[in-house]
């Protein structure tokens, strides 16, 4: 059984060795992830150049997604090394602190702006939960905080506001020179962090698009007022990242798998696609088997109808990135063989506005009804396969093109399957043949089965996919012949 769910895995030193990417796309891989905020161009272009290379290699396709590092909210570093805070204790966020120099008492800002977003009565985290501290007032260039929460404390730590409100952009100085880079690279997706709104999103697309990229916009949920404007951010973009790190310290853990499960489902009824990231299996990072409760968290994820799960550290970093894919991949599948996974009434009373979006949910329909064995979509943007990906099936969606861009594009696509596959010069029914013959040759089908077709009149156009087309496997080499018999008769 194919897993439709797909594996999403951040390249790092643990990765860099071919020989471990090619375990890593044998254990089933569907996308990378370049995180930017580590690391250089350089080796991070070797990276996107040497998954591609392995990946062709073993006959499989794996997307790239450059994942920015958007606005840096830390503390400093201490001069004296690591700290430890005591409940009760006076502790200085200080705007003109050396950023070397902290000690017991206060500490230096990367934002030094935190001083105007922050009153008295604020809490702010520091480190994802692990230092809470209370706000008891500014002044000049100082927050002056008291510890509500204690323990270690070291360099360049994080910072958040709970509820949220810092007001730093989301697009920084360095976000821009990487949006240059992951377009110089062709990469398939592009993450923008910290977004606030949908202007942030248009305003990545756009130096994107003048450095000549073509990637799709991920925009990653991890502020609290992301979600006062969420659906119009997941409409601005093409897929949405739940950064379930950041997000959960500003909105409270216990609120955040309600969340999870809205945001997923909100990115499917808007036709895009949902990545559920951070911590799904942390234990792995130095552990060889997940925890219970990681496995639980997985497919969780799967069963609300994620498209694809992530790892971060666990391959990047960890000690055992293959194992990590592994276990995901085995979580997955069995979470997968759930009748609540296959079944959708996803836009059922909808009104469609275009035709190729029309045929995809009528193929859809169709093939959870009718006994279909495969789906076979010949796409040029991979929107058709995208649409029907969007409905809950067992049925799997392979996408048919000669575009590698749009290849890789599908592969963050949940239930959808790339395939190189040129019709120039093809008629109709010929295709036809070729796409079914296709099918046989992967074992995706066998005599008997039932395929549902779907393409455009015109090659090569893309959004004009009309037409849908249900093939028996074995007849259509019989129609074949019969079509050429009428046709040798009448000449």
């Amino acid at each position: 059984m194919l897993r439709r769910t797909k594996i999403l895995a951040t390249l790092g030193p643990a990765t860099d060795d071919p020989k471990v990417l090619d375990q890593l796309i044998s254990a089933g891989i569907d996308v990378v992830r370049l995180n930017l905020s580590h690391g250089s161009h350089e080796e991070h272009r070797v990276r996107a150049e040497t998954i591609r290379d392995r990946a062709r290699a073993s006959g499989r396709q794996v997307g790239v997604l450059a994942d920015l590092q958007g606005p840096k909210i830390r503390i400093g570093r201490f001069k004296d090394g690591a700290i430890t805070l005591k409940e009760g204790d006076p502790f200085i966020l200080d705007a003109d602190c050396d950023l070397n120099a902290g000690t017991q008492e206060r500490i230096g800002l990367t934002f030094p702006d935190l001083i105007d977003d922050v009153r008295r009565g604020d809490t702010l985290i520091l480190a994802d939960g692990a230092i809470v501290l209370w706000v008891e007032g500014v002044e000049g260039s100082e927050v002056h905080c008291k510890v509500t929460i204690g323990g270690p404390l070291s360099n360049n730590k994080g910072i958040n506001k709970q509820g949220g409100g810092l007001s730093a952009p989301a697009l920084t100085d360095k976000d821009r020179e990487d949006i240059k880079f992951a377009a110089s690279i062709e990469a398939d997706y592009l993450a923008v962090s910290f977004v606030q709104s949908a202007d942030d999103v248009h305003e990545a697309r756009r130096l994107l698009e003048e450095a000549g990229g073509r990637a799709g916009i991920v925009s990653k949920i991890e502020r609290a007022e992301a979600l006062e404007c969420v659906e119009e951010i997941i409409e601005a973009s093409q897929a949405i990242m739940i950064a379930r790190g950041d997000l959960g310290v500003e909105i409270g853990d216990a609120e955040l798998p309600a969340v999870q499960k809205e945001l997923i489902k909100k990115a499917r009824s808007l036709n895009k696609v949902a990545i559920t990231a951070t911590q799904m299996m942390e234990s792995m990072i130095s552990n060889p088997m997940p925890t219970r409760a990681e496995v639980f968290d997985v497919a969780n994820a799967v069963l609300d109808g994620t498209d694809a799960v992530m790892l971060s550290a666990e391959s990047a970093a960890g000690k055992y990135p293959v194992k990590a894919v592994e276990a995901m991949d085995r979580v997955c599948r069995e979470a997968e063989k759930q009748s609540a996974v296959r079944k959708s009434s996803h836009r059922i009373d909808s009104v469609f506005g275009r035709i190729d979006e029309a045929i995809a949910m009528a193929t859809m329909y169709t093939a959870n009804h009718l006994g279909v064995a495969a789906i076979a979509a010949l796409t040029e943007s991979g929107s058709t396969p995208k649409w029907m990906s969007r409905i809950s099936s067992g049925i799997p969606i392979y996408a048919l093109t000669d575009h590698v861009a749009t290849r890789r594009k599908v592969t963050l696509f949940r239930g959808v399957y790339p395939i190189s596959f040129d019709v120039a010069g093809m008629d109709s029914q010929t295709a036809n043949i070729e796409v079914v013959d296709e099918l046989l040759r992967r074992s995706a089908v066998r005599n008997g089965d039932l395929v549902i077709i779907t393409k455009g009149d015109l090659n090569g156009v893309e959004g004009g996919t009309n037409v849908m087309k249900v093939l028996k496997v074995g007849e259509h080499l019989c129609r074949q012949t019969i079509n050429l018999e009428l046709i040798r008769k009448t000449y």
